[in-house]
Parts: C-alpha cells; sequence; structure tokens
C-alpha cells in the first residue's frame, strides 16, 4: 500500500515537472507580414465621431429595419472641403452608411424619440447610388442635439460653397459672352468700312465732281 502510494506521488511529481516552463523560444513555423490596410479616410478629418445604432426605411415592407450599431463619422477631404458621413458596423466595420452632405440635406427631430433624427440621402453603401431615408439613434440626446447641429451646419457651409460656384460660373460665362459680343461687333464695322482704293476713287469723283 504504501508502495503504490509512493507511485502515485512520483508521477505526480512528474508530471508537474512536465508542465514547468523552461524558458526554451521556440520560432514560429510560418513568419506572417505587415500588411498596410487602407480604409479611404486618409484623405479627410475627422469633423464628428459618435457611437449610435442607424435604421433605414424599408418601402416595400412599410417598416424601419435596423442597418447596424456602430460608430458615424463626418468626414470632411483636406482638399475640396466635401464631408460625407460614414459609418461602419463596431465588429465587422461593414459600412452601412456613406454619403455625401449637400446643401439641400435637411436632418430632423424623430417624432416621440429625442435621441434620434431622420434625413434623406442618396447613399453609396451598397455600392450603387440609392435613395433612403435614415433613421440614426443616439445614446444620449445631447448627442443627438450634437449630430443635428453639426450636420445642418455642414449642408448650409455646402450650400453657399455651391452658390458661389454657380454665382463664379455665371459671372465667367456672362464675360465670354460680353468679349463675343465685343469681337461680333468689331467685325461687323470692319465689313461695312470702305477699303482704302474704294475711298480714294470717292474722293477723286468728288473732286471731278466739284463746281468750278
Amino acid at each position: 500500500m504504501a508502495s503504490s502510494d509512493a507511485e502515485r506521488r512520483e508521477e505526480e511529481e512528474n508530471v508537474a515537472g512536465e508542465d514547468e516552463d523552461t524558458g526554451a523560444q521556440v520560432a514560429p513555423i510560418v513568419k506572417l507580414e505587415e500588411v498596410a490596410v487602407t480604409t479611404g479616410e486618409e484623405e479627410e478629418d475627422t469633423v464628428l465621431d459618435l457611437k449610435s445604432k442607424l435604421y433605414r426605411f424599408d418601402k416595400e415592407g412599410n417598416q424601419w429595419k435596423e442597418r447596424g450599431a456602430g460608430t458615424v463619422k463626418l468626414l470632411k477631404h483636406k482638399e475640396s472641403g466635401k464631408v460625407r458621413l460614414v459609418m461602419r458596423q463596431s465588429k465587422t466595420l461593414k459600412i452601412c452608411a456613406n454619403h455625401l452632405i449637400l446643401g439641400t440635406m435637411s436632418v430632423q427631430e424623430h417624432a416621440g424619440n429625442d435621441k434620434s433624427c431622420v434625413w434623406h440621402a442618396t447613399d453609396f453603401a451598397d455600392g450603387e447610388l440609392k435613395d433612403e431615408l435614415f433613421c440614426i439613434r443616439f445614446a444620449s440626446v445631447e448627442n443627438c442635439k450634437t449630430f443635428i447641429e453639426m450636420f445642418q451646419e455642414i449642408a448650409e457651409s455646402q450650400g453657399k460653397k455651391e452658390e458661389n460656384k454657380d454665382a463664379t460660373s455665371a459671372a465667367g460665362l456672362l464675360e465670354k459672352l460680353s468679349v463675343e459680343d465685343a469681337k461680333t461687333e468689331e467685325k461687323t464695322g470692319e465689313e461695312h468700312r470702305p477699303e482704302d482704293g474704294s475711298r480714294k476713287q470717292a474722293v477723286r469723283t468728288a473732286a471731278y465732281d466739284r463746281p468750278t
């Protein structure tokens, strides 16, 4: 009996010794190289970054359907100054909203829920342009108000840029037309102007017809 107990303790000590960390360094069999990952947001600055849940209105089913839960961002392009809304799902990082904020857009509070707001947009999240009615819900009323204020401010600024661009284009077109009209008038004047030879002949004829 005593001998069997001693053998059992010896086996346990041997097993425990096998699990001890020897400090040996084991080289990996396969070496993985680092791969640069691009998000498409490298040329943009983040204006707003909030956690939220997005819904889209299903016209066929006449109901709201969840699009995803994650982070909604307002990104401003460093060169063009255009701002777009991008939202990715938290775990998969799949894009569930991706559209520009234009001067014609407006966002409104959702009736009955002061943590949510709705807006129309031409979205490109699925790889093709689609007219969507979005509803987004935030964790607090403050975040919802911040989103609405920033969205409206950007839309107004984009609208002013579009108006200035249209005014500049119109001014350039008017200037071009004015220059073309001036050239047409000058050309028309030259066509009606007598040539030098005809003018000299007219002078000689007038001299002969002058009474003596």
